[in-house]
């Protein structure tokens, strides 16, 4: 999956498409250093996204920002692997 364009919204959000889903617009909302999925106003175009599909999307969104080091060491991951 590839991070086709990203364009700020008001109040500091991100909108995303990618190209799994082209035709679903994916809504980015900042937590301390990094962004993760809001919400996905999802198309019946494209498959359906999973969990695995929403974490991918996290990564290279924040990769793309270089918010990549706060996204990987969040609490939750942290949680789940350490």
């Amino acid at each position: 999956m590839e991070l086709l364009d990203w364009t700020h919204t008001r109040k500091y959000n991100i909108k995303a498409h990618f190209s799994k889903f082209p035709h679903s617009v994916v809504v980015f909302r900042p937590i301390k250093d990094y962004y993760f999925v809001y919400q996905v106003n999802w198309s019946d175009k494209d498959p359906v996204v999973l969990r695995e599909d929403l974490e991918e999307m996290e990564l290279l969104l924040n990769r793309e920002l270089n918010l990549e080091d706060g996204y990987l060491q969040r609490k939750s991951r942290c949680e789940k692997k350490c």
